[in-house]
């Protein structure tokens, strides 16, 4: 079964790769090169290594984690991948609050840097 990310709630306490997302919430997927199921298990790996983060769901092409702040609150964070697009598509969004101060935006970034050098 395929399952795709939710949208993000009108809110701006989340970041979405979906074409449906509005533009303050919008941020790119992450870019394949190579072989896609590769690059998705370096990605599981190194969510896997974030402080605080809890993999809830993982499967071959979906990948759901719990990340806590360091005040305790949850966050979601999710990616899909797309091999036939050549991305991962992602969301990261808050569970509690209407902003997040660019938290979820920050910690997308950072992943993709990681995920970039190796």
């Amino acid at each position: 079964m395929t399952r795709e990310l939710p949208p993000c709630r009108f809110w701006p306490n989340c970041v979405s790769s979906r074409s449906d997302a509005a533009a303050r919430q919008r941020i790119e997927p992450f870019a394949l090169s190579g072989d896609p199921v590769a690059a998705f298990a370096r990605l599981k790996a190194l969510v896997k290594e974030l402080p605080r983060t809890e993999i809830v769901t993982s499967s071959e092409d979906y990948l759901h984690a719990v990340c806590r702040t360091p005040r305790n609150f949850a966050d979601d964070v999710e990616f899909r991948l797309h091999p036939e697009e050549g991305v991962i598509h992602v969301r990261s969004a808050s569970r509690f609050g209407i902003g997040d101060i660019g938290v979820n935006r920050e910690r997308v970034e950072a992943i993709r840097r990681r995920l970039q050098a190796t």
